[in-house]
């Protein structure tokens, strides 16, 4: 399993679309992803709208739910969160609901999942949110589980987080269900994608990239796993606009804590840097969004005409 060209939809604000026409507009981006050649399309699961992107109250569905209408609305590009929450479901219950997915999507789902970390929905909808070294001692226990769970064998774990006493999880589509971790910690996430994952989408400033695809591998080396069965993708915020005045004002829209992870240009242009500053970094796969306008009929498709070349398999 690789995500060679994703397309990720973390904005469900659309000027002049209705909530009530809100999906149709996610349905037309994910057909015009899969039509231009985007192998994946992935949501955020998140309940509240992430600062920088917008207020906390505009839109944001709910991500499985959301994905599996996509199920039926597509027919060949992969579906996953980047990244599910682990703090936000029970691990034998998230298991079964990837693995549902993958049966309704006909053998198309991915479980993308990080640790969590957006403390003010945990406050408001009542979820523990705890430390730092919590979460991933939770992530760790809940891979645990998951992992033989999405091949098929039985979740079993009496831990300090979570417990499962052979849990099953039938029907099932495919052998098993991918595993994709989301993050950057060198430390923690990295050890535990190289353990569980089948890919890693590595979210960073793109200066870091280089070092962090280093870091990754030496993480794979350190328990005798092959690097090359470990595929990367880098998230991007695309600011692409079709004309160089248009990327230029949507330019002065990028939250000053994400400067060094967006790209700023024409389809072209930054076909043409992603090429040198991410792909030359070492990284398999490309994921981007386009947080501004996406929702625009054609620029999904002129954005993935120009990215294509670059990651054909």
């Amino acid at each position: 399993m690789t995500i060679r060209l994703g397309y990720q939809i973390p904005n469900f604000t659309y000027p002049g679309v209705p909530a009530e026409e809100l999906f149709d507009t996610v349905v037309a981006q994910a057909r015009e992803a899969e039509a231009t050649g985007f192998d994946t399309v992935l949501v955020m699961d998140h309940f509240y709208q992430l600062p920088g992107i917008g207020a906390p109250e505009n839109a944001m569905l709910e991500a499985y739910t959301t994905l599996g209408a996509l199920a039926t609305a597509t027919s060949t590009v992969q579906l996953s969160t980047l990244v599910t929450g682990n703090t936000y479901r029970n691990p034998a219950l998230l298991a079964k609901t990837v693995t549902t997915l993958d049966v309704v999507s006909h053998g198309r789902a991915v479980l993308g999942i990080g640790a969590g970390w957006y403390e003010r929905e945990h406050h408001d909808l009542g979820y523990e949110f705890g430390t730092f070294g919590q979460r991933f001692e939770r992530l760790e226990e809940a891979l645990t589980i998951i992992a033989p769970m999405l091949r098929g064998e039985e979740g079993n774990l009496e831990g300090k987080w979570y417990t499962a006493r052979g849990a099953m999880n039938n029907p099932r589509y495919r052998s098993a269900v991918p595993i994709m971790l989301g993050g950057s910690g060198e430390q923690k996430t990295f050890r535990l994608a190289a353990r569980f994952a089948d890919h890693m989408n590595i979210i960073c400033d793109v200066d870091d990239l280089a070092r962090k695809v280093s870091v990754l591998r030496e993480r794979c080396e350190e328990i005798g796993r092959d690097p090359a069965t470990l595929k990367t993708s880098y998230l991007v915020m695309g600011m692409v606009g079709e004309t160089e005045q248009e990327a230029k004002e949507l330019g002065e829209t990028i939250p000053d804590d994400r400067r060094n992870r967006a790209f700023l240009g024409t389809p072209d242009q930054v076909a043409e840097q992603l090429n040198e500053k991410v792909l030359g970094a070492g990284v398999d796969g490309l994921t981007i969004n386009l947080i501004r306008n996406g929702h625009r009929p054609g620029v999904v498709a002129q954005v993935g005409a120009a990215l294509r070349p670059l990651v054909k398999a």
